[in-house]
C-alpha cells in the first residue's frame, strides 16, 4: 500500500449526528486506561460521521467514523474512534499505520431516497453497517474547530488533531442502525442532532505518543 506522509488535506464534504449516551453503553468500547469524560450526569457525547473527500485530498475516500465518547488520557481530552471504514486500501494502510486507527473496508452508496431527499448507505459485505437520510435545509455558517482524537498503536497510546474549516448547518435526519451493526450497542437513536459540512477542509497532523498501555 502506498499512503501519504502526515498531516493528510482531506476536502470535500460530510455529514456528522451527534448523540448524548449512557456511559455505561461507550464503556465496553473504550479502553479501561481512559476516564469517560460525562457531558451531563452519566452521558457522554457519541455520534457518527460520514464524509466524501474529492479529488484535491491527500488521498480521495469515503469513511464512516463512530465516536463512542469523549475520553481523558494524561489530563488529554479528546473523541475515543470504536469503528472507522473507509473504502480506499491505501487510508486503511495509512490510518492504521500513521494514527493506530482501527480502519477497515466498506462500500459507500450515495444515492436519492424517498420521503427524504438523500441518503448514505455502508455496507461490509452482505452486513449493513447504517444507513443516514438526510435533507439539505439550506441555510449554512463558516465555522472552523480543532478536534483531537486518540488511537492506539501497539503499546503507544496517540493524540492527534484534526482542524476542520466548513460552511455548517442542520439538517434534518434519520440514522438506522441494525441490530447486525458492530456498534450497534451503543444504541444510537434514529434522530439525533444532526448537520451537513459544506466546502470541508479537514487538516489532519502527525500524531504524538502521550503514554504506552
Amino acid at each position: 500500500m502506498t499512503y501519504p506522509t502526515a498531516p493528510w488535506q482531506l476536502k470535500g464534504y460530510a455529514l456528522a449526528n451527534l448523540q448524548l449516551i449512557d456511559v455505561a453503553k461507550a464503556r465496553p468500547l473504550i479502553p479501561d486506561n481512559f476516564e469517560i469524560i460525562s457531558i451531563l450526569p452519566g452521558k457522554t457525547l457519541s455520534g457518527v460521521y460520514i464524509s466524501n473527500y474529492s479529488g484535491d485530498s491527500s488521498l480521495k475516500y469515503s469513511e464512516l467514523i463512530v465516536i463512542a465518547g469523549i475520553v481523558n488520557y494524561a489530563n488529554k481530552l479528546g473523541g475515543w474512534v470504536s469503528h472507522i471504514y473507509v473504502d480506499n486500501p491505501d487510508s486503511v494502510a495509512g490510518g492504521r499505520e500513521i494514527w493506530g486507527l482501527p480502519k477497515e473496508i466498506a462500500e459507500f452508496s450515495w444515492e436519492t431516497g424517498n420521503k427524504y431527499e438523500k441518503q448514505v448507505s455502508i455496507t461490509q459485505g452482505s452486513r449493513q453497517l447504517c444507513t443516514l437520510k438526510y435533507n439539505f435545509q439550506g441555510l449554512t455558517v463558516p465555522v472552523w474547530f480543532p478536534f483531537p482524537s486518540f488511537g492506539r498503536l501497539n503499546e503507544k497510546i496517540l493524540l492527534f488533531l484534526g482542524n476542520c474549516q466548513t460552511q455548517i448547518g442542520l439538517i434534518e435526519s434519520q440514522l438506522q442502525i441494525p441490530t447486525e451493526s458492530p456498534f450497534s450497542s451503543l444504541e444510537l437513536t434514529e434522530k439525533g442532532l444532526s448537520f451537513s459540512c459544506e466546502k470541508l477542509n479537514l487538516n489532519v497532523d502527525a500524531p504524538e505518543i502521550v503514554g504506552r498501555v
